[in-house]
């Protein structure tokens, strides 16, 4: 998928029998996800317009365009949603997009290349940095941290990385 398009959230699933779909939001508000306009999957193929319902376990409840019943909604289970790059707020310097970082180079403090950012998670007490690469057997899981990272250079494709004791 090009930088240009961002995952905002996934349907986790179908929620009642009339359509409605469990909404996994991945934005920092989660009911922001029904404001930045139409969702497309990430092929491109469908789009929908976004119609939030209620809070649900897990997530949001929603209504797609488009989708009608239960076993639409069951069909769309995993489907990740996008929106354009364009119709995302600017962050401040200091935030930043996941997929603005998956790829960056990581280095320590020393120049030493640690590898690359692979993926990003947040288990809710933070987002954590997987990185592999440069002959490692396993990914090193890095705290997101201003202590942990005290560089991200987006213009470079780098992240400056200051291992805490033990993580290497």
């Amino acid at each position: 998928m090009s930088s240009d398009h961002i995952c905002v959230g996934a349907i986790s699933g179908s929620f009642g029998v009339q359509g409605e779909v469990r909404l996994k939001s991945f934005c920092a508000e989660p009911t922001a996800i029904a404001d930045y306009g139409p969702l497309f999957t990430k092929d491109g193929s469908r789009s929908f317009t976004v119609k939030l319902t209620r809070p649900v376990s897990g997530g949001l409840g929603a209504r797609l365009s488009g989708i009608k019943t239960k076993e639409e909604a069951d069909a769309l289970r995993g489907t990740e949603l996008y929106v354009d790059r364009a119709r995302l707020p600017t962050l401040p310097d200091d935030e930043f997009y996941h997929s603005d970082l998956i790829g960056l180079q990581v280095l320590d403090t020393g120049g030493a290349d640690l590898g690359r950012v692979i993926a990003v998670h947040n288990h809710g007490a933070g987002d954590i940095l997987e990185i592999n690469g440069a002959g490692r057997k396993a990914a090193l899981m890095l705290p997101f941290t201003l202590a942990a990272v005290p560089t991200v250079d987006l213009a470079k494709g780098r992240i400056i990385a200051d291992l805490p004791e033990g993580l290497d």
